[in-house]
C-alpha cells in the first residue's frame, strides 16, 4: 500500500455498511482507481484517516441506511463530504463486475440477469458512487480486491 499519489487529485469513495464497507481511492485527474477493498468499518476508518494524512480531502459516500453512523465517525476528519444516492448500485455493481471480468466457457451462456458474481461487490458499489459524483467512468486495474489490508 506504499504507492505515491498526487494528493491534490485524490478522491475516495465509500459504500458504508455495518459489517463491511466498500472503499476505493482514485486519482480524479488520471481517472484511475488506485486501491479498492472490502473492509470492516474499523479498517475502513483507519484507511480514511491514513489517506487524510496523505492529502485526501474529498470523500464521496452513499446516502443509504448505513451512512448515518458514518457521519459521526467521520466528524473529526476535515473532509469535504458528498452524499450520493446509492439506489440501484447493487445491480449496477453486478453489471460492472461482468464488464471487468467477463464470464468464460459455458458461463457465457447464462443470461446476465441470472449470473451471480463469485464475490462481494462493495468495492464496485463504492466505485460507482464515485463515478456518479464525477460524471464519468474510472479506469481500474484488474488486481484482486483485498478483503483486509494491513493497518496503515
Amino acid at each position: 500500500m506504499n504507492r505515491s499519489f498526487d494528493a491534490q487529485h485524490l478522491i475516495a469513495g465509500l459504500d458504508p455498511g455495518r459489517s463491511k464497507c466498500g472503499l476505493v481511492l482514485a486519482d480524479r485527474l488520471a481517472q484511475q482507481i488506485h486501491q479498492a477493498a472490502i473492509l470492516s468499518p474499523s479498517q475502513t476508518l483507519s484507511w480514511l484517516r491514513h489517506w487524510h494524512t496523505q492529502g485526501l480531502r474529498t470523500l464521496v459516500m452513499g446516502n443509504g441506511t448505513g451512512s448515518k453512523p458514518w457521519l459521526n465517525r467521520l466528524g473529526d476528519l476535515d473532509l469535504t463530504l458528498a452524499l450520493v444516492d446509492e439506489r440501484g448500485t447493487t445491480l449496477a455493481a453486478r453489471q460492472r463486475y461482468w464488464e471487468l471480468f467477463p464470464p468464460r466457457g459455458l458461463a457465457k451462456l447464462i443470461p446476465l440477469g441470472l449470473r451471480m458474481p463469485p464475490r462481494d461487490l462493495d468495492d464496485l458499489a463504492a466505485q460507482l458512487l464515485l463515478e456518479r459524483q464525477l460524471g464519468h467512468k474510472l479506469q481500474r486495474q484488474l488486481e484482486p480486491v483485498l478483503r483486509t489490508w494491513p493497518a496503515p
